[in-house]
């Protein structure tokens, strides 16, 4: 059904060669070459669009345009995405645009925390975000926070790491080159959902994508 929410194993079996599920997102980037070609470009993208009635994010840089795809309504991707996102390859094929969907990535701030709610609405007012199971800032100029339920403990103790989340098929190779930057691989009981590395510091931080969850991200 267009709006049943699909995981990202099954937007990745679908084989859409241009774009990837990273998170609650279908993301491509098409490279253009100069502005004047992606301003066409998001010109054609915008007519499909209002035809279908479902907008995708556009982010227009030299040389190429971001494009994120998510059903807002179930918070994911849908069917809806999908039909979008052919379309949009379509149009990037007739302008002869190379496909570069593995350069996408989000990094998404984690706190640990043995109690959430108490301290939400703090962050909250930081960051001037919306409070959900994550504090998402709604004109995607800060990355989204989430909590991670830990157990109480005294600080110091590192509290915050980064979720750097990349597309499916591009997971092992950012593994691969943190640990030869200096890293280790300190969990991968979870992979290829998110792997646990650590800096030569003990810093740790987590490389994920959609492979293997529900829901399409998260």
């Amino acid at each position: 059904m267009a709006d049943e929410r699909l995981t990202g194993d099954q937007i990745t079996a679908l084989g859409l060669a241009d774009w990837r599920p990273v998170l609650a997102g279908l993301r491509g980037r098409f490279k253009t070459g100069g502005f004047v070609t992606s301003l066409e470009l998001a010109r054609q993208i915008t007519d499909v669009a209002e035809e279908m009635n479902h907008h995708p994010d556009l982010d227009l840089r030299w040389p190429h345009v971001d494009i994120t795809l998510s059903s807002h309504d179930v918070g994911g991707m849908t069917q809806r995405d999908v039909d979008l996102a052919q379309r949009i390859s379509e149009i990037a094929a007739e302008m002869g645009l190379e496909a570069q969907p593995g350069a996408r990535q989000e990094v998404e701030l984690s706190l640990d925390t043995w109690d959430a709610e108490e301290i939400k609405p703090f962050w909250a007012a930081l960051l001037a975000a919306d409070i959900g199971n994550d504090l998402v800032e709604p004109t995607g100029q800060v990355p989204a926070l989430w909590f991670q339920d830990t157990d109480r403990h005294d600080t110091p103790r590192q509290r915050f790491h980064l979720d750097v989340w990349v597309a499916p098929d591009e997971a092992a190779g950012r593994i691969e080159a943190a640990v030869a930057a200096g890293g280790t691989v300190v969990d991968d009981e979870h992979a290829p959902s998110y792997t646990v590395l650590a800096d030569a510091q003990g810093n740790r931080a987590c490389v994920c994508s959609n492979a293997g969850r529900g829901g399409g991200g998260g």
